[in-house]
């Protein structure tokens, strides 16, 4: 009885005091006791908007830090880069991306911030070179629809991969500025015979094993891949998996996709559905590198089943546009994602618990990314600023009192719509029906205007002058 009353004494006392008075008997190292602040809960329920950022003119669909953590990458509906120093709010250098669409995704290179590599909804795989003359852009390579992803390889100034609704994995080396399409990625069986290929959106390298990286879109299942399997000669059918990843629960259900994927620094791999939840799985609960389900349930599927359940994180809704997730903390103690509601969720990583809820965006939150070294975020989505969020309340938040679940609609249009004879033949079925299509990623509003839009992108793949390589990429704000 005793020991059980001092154990509640002892968990009753505020950790943090516990941390600086270990720290001040030399029981913590200076390196453990930073990492404890950092991860604690107390930061993350002081997070608060620092700064916004505003220059975009449409919606920022991609927010990434550089390797220093002391500059901002952002990308937009406006097809313009936008370099801050998120700190003071000011933007460094804006430069037309040389994209006909809107750019999806743009990061610097490591140890190599005026090395830029985006990609976009025309399909293109582009490189800004910034020098004190101005920033010239090239073409890389083209998918053949939109480009949603790129993942950097760690470490490497020059090698990172690219992903498209073709299902197509490029890998691109920008020494030779040569780009090697790997593999595309197909159905697993005729379950989903409408797709000739997967609609890929997300793709990301372990940080520990960068031979390892996963793939994932339009069906159920992620995809890993080791690179050190290809065969750069081509002699070999790269396109097989080394394994699967996916909740028991859905294997088959052809109502769900994936929109966001990414790694921790302990190699755990963290998926997050559309119209469900997001999963956190081990190495060790993989499908093996054949989860064709029976008629039931594969045996591999059934031997996931008796495995750890990955741990998985509910309150926030992703149906409306391709959304990421990542992880927070400097050991990846918590995982974010944005929501359709607007807000930004965070839960504890190991036990799924949801800890903070943010309001964040007036729409969709589609971005959230962690700081490299720091407690700091940045968020982004459907309007036209970014927001900054650092841990300087004064009060702790609270969670709302309920928050509101809201049954997921099924999301067939944004995953069937595989060719573009499908796609024009549903968008003039919905307007017919006077009724406007979900956002279709990250920007849409109205069957019209992804119309439009669809056409600016055909016509871009038939513009010669886009398959010219080290166009200039046009007016641009110099850094300052």
């Amino acid at each position: 009885m005793m020991s059980r009353n001092k154990r509640a004494r002892t968990s009753s006392v505020d950790k943090a005091v516990v941390d600086v008075w270990q720290r001040e008997l030399g029981e913590l190292s200076t390196r453990n006791f930073a990492h404890r602040l950092a991860a604690s809960e107390d930061i993350v329920l002081r997070l608060d908007v620092y700064k916004k950022l505003e220059k975009h003119r449409g919606c920022v669909n991609t927010v990434s830090f550089n390797s220093d953590g002391n500059i901002l990458v952002s990308g937009s509906d406006d097809k313009r880069v936008i370099l801050w120093d998120w700190e003071t709010g000011n933007a460094k250098l804006s430069f037309q991306s040389g994209h006909v669409n809107n750019v999806f995704h743009a990061k610097t290179m490591p140890y190599n911030d005026r090395c830029v590599v985006t990609c976009a909804a025309d399909g293109q795989v582009r490189h800004a070179q910034i020098s004190d003359r101005g920033v010239e852009t090239r073409l890389l390579t083209k998918h053949h629809g939109r480009a949603h992803k790129l993942a950097i390889e760690p470490g490497s100034p020059y090698i990172f991969y690219t992903c498209g609704e073709d299902g197509l994995v490029q890998h691109i080396d920008l020494r030779t500025a040569a780009a090697t399409e790997l593999f595309t990625c197909h159905p697993i069986d005729n379950s989903r015979a409408h797709m000739s290929s997967i609609t890929l959106h997300a793709i990301t390298i372990d940080p520990r094993n960068p031979n390892l990286f996963a793939v994932a879109g339009s069906d159920e299942y992620t995809r890993l891949y080791d690179i050190r399997k290809y065969k750069w000669d081509g002699s070999t059918d790269f396109g097989q998996p080394t394994d699967y990843f996916c909740p028991p629960h859905l294997i088959g259900d052809d109502h769900v996709g994936i929109t966001g994927l990414a790694f921790s620094d302990q190699s755990e791999l963290l998926v997050s559905y559309n119209d469900e939840f997001i999963y956190l799985f081990t190495r060790d609960m993989g499908l093996g590198s054949n989860p064709i389900p029976s008629s039931a349930m594969s045996a591999s599927a059934m031997e996931a089943d008796e495995k750890a359940i990955p741990q998985v994180y509910k309150g926030h809704r992703n149906c409306e546009t391709v959304k990421g997730v990542s992880f927070f903390g400097p050991k990846s103690e918590y995982v974010v994602s944005g929501s359709d509601c607007g807000r930004i969720f965070i839960w504890k990583k190991k036990v799924g618990e949801l800890v903070r809820v943010m309001e964040a965006d007036k729409l969709v939150v589609n971005c959230v990314e962690s700081h490299p070294h720091t407690a700091v975020l940045a968020s982004s989505g459907i309007e036209n600023d970014i927001k900054i969020w650092t841990p300087k309340a004064l009060d702790k938040a609270t969670l709302p009192k309920t928050i509101e679940q809201v049954e997921p609609k099924p999301r067939d249009w944004m995953y069937r719509a595989i060719t573009p004879q499908d796609l024009i033949l549903q968008l003039f079925s919905q307007q017919s029906r006077g009724s406007s299509p979900e956002r279709d990623g990250e920007n849409s509003s109205v069957g019209g205007r992804v119309f439009l839009e669809f056409i600016s992108a055909l016509n871009a793949d038939s513009d010669a002058s886009s398959d010219e390589g080290g166009d200039a990429s046009g007016p641009e704000d110099r850094f300052s």
